[in-house]
């Protein structure tokens, strides 16, 4: 989020009360380099998101498949925060260890109920930090 600050966008980054500190320690640290906009926000999956309408042009996910429990929070969430042009990008690093497949085989399945994926080939990543185990997806609400 701040890095899309970065280059000229009007951000909201968002985590949980807990983390709003260190947000606000990142956005002062790279404030000098901010061309758009950024602010912290909290916002815990499943709750109201009233306060983020209209829906937002993009919202970058980065490393939110990570235990069972969040990912109905989770989905309610991208469901109540998207709008039929919201376009979400979802990057995750493919782990293999535990439950974590199961996990992201069971997200990726209950997320095709109401949108649309598309996976974003290796060679369409950043040259210099593209990884065989980290994943880009875009996401669009069906119609």
């Amino acid at each position: 989020g701040i890095m899309a600050a970065t280059l000229g966008a009007n951000v909201t980054v968002t985590d949980l009360e807990e983390l709003q500190e260190l947000l606000m320690v990142n956005i002062e640290n790279n404030k000098h380099l901010v061309t758009g906009s950024v602010r912290a926000k909290v916002l815990k999956w499943g709750e109201d998101v009233t306060e983020f309408q209209p829906p937002p042009d993009y919202i970058l996910m980065a490393d939110c498949i990570y235990y069972e429990e969040s990912l109905e929070p989770l989905l309610k969430t991208l469901k109540d925060l998207t709008g039929p042009d919201t376009c979400v990008l979802c990057c995750y690093e493919q782990r293999t260890m535990g439950k974590n497949p199961e996990i992201e085989r069971k997200y990726f399945e209950l997320l095709q109920m109401d949108f649309e994926l598309e996976k974003i080939p290796l060679d369409k990543h950043d040259e210099e930090y593209r990884s065989e185990d980290i994943h880009i997806v875009n996401i669009h609400r069906k119609q």
